[in-house]
């Protein structure tokens, strides 16, 4: 059994923390995702009885293959890897290790799955749908506040209206769901057709926004924004039931009751959104490096999973359509 790290653990994971979030700019969810992989090691490192000014590369690799023994899977042994390697520079740096072991560990290479997407058709038939077609599930928003069960039958409700002018524009821009939530009113350029996007480790980008999209977020800021805004609202360009910044929760549901009202097939997160978007630029010619810049991926290989779905959608049409197939 894994014995929680110690006081004076805690005390370097709380710094770290800090190091974190004001030095490296890393997003609160990084935060914690680093700080419970490194409370594992140092889980480890109390069951095993190594201080940790002797942490060295065969700790690191005994914690590693303990945790791959219990099934971890790839992507979070990748992470841990990750968070290991800035945990260990940031010892070496603070005089706590005389040596960073962190850069003699190897990344596990992380299996990397086909994203689930809807093909145009189906996308086109979710966003398209009226919104008195779209039953709400009930259920509250990230504040804690009921959102009601369903939109008004003549589509004046604001929460529908809130609905469709966040699936449009996800699906629209490509962006993370976290970066809607982070939008302004004046991050919309209309003249040029445009959003301003703070994405991660605080790289700003400007994305082209379709004009439905643009109509469903000017039909929500005219009526919808209205009805919900309150003196905590700022300048946010979505807001929740009690006025504040829409939460992450709120948008996912948000997707989730358009997207799946009338089919459950056509039912996507706001990723499958974003996967979906960048496929479908694929599909219809644009390129690996226009939709790199698009996603807002730092690394091109991040992009390329999106060229095994169109080889897929390719090779299905091929085998339906060629005679020789």
């Amino acid at each position: 059994m894994t014995r929680s790290p110690g006081s004076g653990h805690d005390e370097i994971l709380d710094d770290f923390a800090r190091h974190l979030g004001t030095e490296l700019d890393r997003s609160p969810h990084t935060v914690r995702a680093y700080l419970g992989d490194l409370r594992s090691l140092l889980g480890h490192l109390a069951d095993t009885d190594t201080p940790l000014a002797q942490l060295d590369i065969g700790a690191l690799r005994a914690w590693l293959a303990g945790l791959h023994d219990a099934g971890v899977s790839r992507a979070t042994l990748a992470r841990r890897v990750a968070a290991t390697r800035v945990f260990t520079a940031y010892l070496h740096r603070t005089g706590l290790l005389a040596h960073d072991p962190g850069p003699l560990l190897a990344t596990p290479k992380a299996h990397r799955g086909l994203p689930t997407v809807l093909d145009e058709r189906q996308t086109a038939q979710a966003l398209d749908r009226p919104d008195s077609a779209v039953a709400g599930g009930g259920g509250a928003s990230d504040d804690g506040t009921a959102e009601g069960d369903a939109p008004a039958d003549d589509g004046t409700d604001p929460l529908a209206l809130r609905g469709r002018a966040v699936t449009e524009l996800l699906y629209s821009t490509g962006i993370r769901v976290a970066e809607l939530c982070g939008l302004d009113t004046g991050d919309l350029d209309r003249e040029r057709r445009t959003v301003r996007v703070d994405g991660k480790g605080g790289k700003q980008r400007v994305v082209p926004v379709g004009v439905p999209a643009l109509a469903v977020v000017d039909r929500w800021l005219d009526e919808g924004r209205p009805a919900l805004a309150t003196d905590a609202s700022g300048t946010a360009l979505f807001v929740g039931a009690r006025g504040g910044r829409l939460g992450v929760r709120t948008a996912r549901r948000d997707v989730h009751l358009r997207m799946r009202a009338g089919s459950a097939d056509h039912d996507v997160s706001p990723h499958g959104l974003r996967h979906s978007a960048a496929t479908h630029m694929l599909n219809g010619g644009a390129d690996l490096r226009s939709v790199q810049e698009f996603l807002g991926h730092s690394s091109l290989s991040s992009t390329q999973i999106y060229t095994h779905v169109s080889i897929e959608r390719l090779t299905s049409i091929y085998n339906q359509a060629h005679p020789r197939a």
